[in-house]
């Protein structure tokens, strides 16, 4: 804000920022309520399959149909562990990068009001200072460069995480269907 500042300007700019927290408050709240019904299915499913879990547990005639039924039931509650796992990461996912979104409009928002205000400045500024204005428009474009790196290697990072979230739920069902499938051959 500059000496010049307009009232109209003031409140357009808390106008904005307003919306800003509201898009972001309601950015946390559908995360949360998606989170909440996850959770609430993913309750509700458990239960389901620990009752039936239990009446074939107790079908069971001998101690060998005992482990084999352990062995068979053992894959589906890993795998649904997974997939829970992986909805939980995607919500979160979906989450932060929305939040990075607004932060690069805001980002975005205030380079395109400062290159303005610079412009107004550099108009107005004494003769000679033009050097000064050249100087401080060349740090804003390295500092945005430098920005952009930054946002461009997280994104890298997010998408190696992902990668590797995703290797190692299908090792980890992998591995837990090995034994399985050797128990049913075994019996």
């Amino acid at each position: 804000m500059t000496m010049s500042t307009t009232p109209e300007q003031f409140v357009a700019l808390n106008k904005a920022n307003v919306e800003t927290l509201l898009t972001l408050a309601n950015t946390a709240f559908a995360s949360a309520e998606r989170l909440a019904a996850l959770n609430l299915n993913t309750a509700r499913a458990v239960l389901e399959d620990s009752v039936a879990n239990a009446k074939s547990l107790l079908s069971a005639k001998d101690v060998q149909e005992l482990v084999n039924l352990q062995a068979a039931l053992l894959q589906p509650v890993v795998e649904k562990a997974v997939a829970y796992s992986r909805s939980v990461y995607e919500i979160a996912s979906q989450t932060q990068e929305e939040v990075s979104k607004l932060f690069e409009a805001q980002v975005a928002e205030a380079n395109k009001n400062l290159a303005a205000a610079l412009d107004k400045a550099a108009k107005s500024a004494p003769a000679g200072s033009d050097v000064a204005v050249a100087a401080v428009k060349s740090a804003i474009a390295a500092a945005n460069s430098a920005y952009d790196s930054v946002t461009k290697a997280a994104k890298q990072v997010a998408e190696i995480a992902e990668a590797n979230v995703a290797a190692a739920t299908s090792a980890t069902v992998k591995a837990v269907s090995a034994p399985a499938k050797s128990s049913k051959k075994a019996a």
